[in-house]
């Protein structure tokens, strides 16, 4: 068996949080998991292909015009990116899920909710990260000048966390569910409305010389709460789901 192979086997995992505690657990989940993210890469390169498309197609069909694509520009490109999140969502849990790993997780005396954390971030690191350092690229295309583009990669480097994390609450309920893509949806994106909101208004009021400091703080703190809450939901999510 490969490194790669080995380091993503669900016993190497275990044997990482018997033995190193709850730190060492969350190192080995989160190298685990984006081991699996490299061997999946595929999948990754979909949402960002999917990403740019949506983003890419609002010019073409409203024109040129850079007074009518200029103000809707950091939305399209947010939407995009809450869109492009929401494809990402069921491989959170579902290989998972599938292979019984995330019982022998649930049967780990290291806390579920880390685990939950280390999943989460590494979903973010292959799906946000990328989704913020595309943004200003194709945010030129809606004729956006150079600060409104430096906040539009900011608010997208904040915001892509909280959707994560709140995607996840949302991928844990529907574990197993039959139609599980169209009930995440569902379930999370009246509770992204905010962050969409905030992402997107950041970039209107620097746009419009109000500042975005306000947006991007109420985004941070926004973050914030859902980083100390999230974790322990996906962890209650899973018990109820694997019950």
């Amino acid at each position: 068996m490969s490194a790669p192979l080995q380091a993503a086997a669900p016993g190497k995992v275990l044997a990482a949080q018997a033995g190193a505690g709850a730190g060492g657990m969350f190192l080995a989940m989160l190298r685990r998991d984006l081991l699996l993210v490299y061997r999946r890469r595929a999948d990754a390169i979909t949402v960002l292909v999917f990403f740019s498309i949506v983003v890419s197609l609002f010019p073409l069909g409203v024109g040129a015009d850079p007074a009518l694509l200029r103000p809707i520009g950091a939305g399209v490109v947010w939407v995009a990116a809450l869109l492009a999140s929401l494809l990402s969502l069921q491989r959170l849990f579902g290989a998972d899920y599938a292979d019984g790993t995330l019982e022998q997780i649930l049967l780990s005396p290291q806390p579920l909710a880390l685990t939950a954390l280390a999943k989460v971030l590494a979903h973010w690191i292959a799906t946000g990260i990328p989704l913020a350092l595309m943004s200003p690229l194709l945010g030129m295309q809606f004729g956006l000048a150079a600060d409104a583009l430096w906040i539009l990669t900011v608010s997208v480097l904040l915001g892509t966390p909280i959707l994560s994390l709140v995607g996840a609450v949302g991928a844990a309920l529907t574990l197993g569910l039959r139609g599980g893509n169209l009930l995440v949806a569902l379930l999370i994106l009246p509770l992204n409305i905010p962050v969409l909101i905030l992402g997107a208004g950041a970039v209107d009021a620097a746009q419009s010389g109000l500042g975005a400091q306000a947006h991007l703080s109420l985004l941070a703190a926004l973050l914030v709460a859902t980083l100390m809450g999230s974790p322990f939901a996906v962890a209650a999510a899973l018990r109820i789901s694997l019950d």
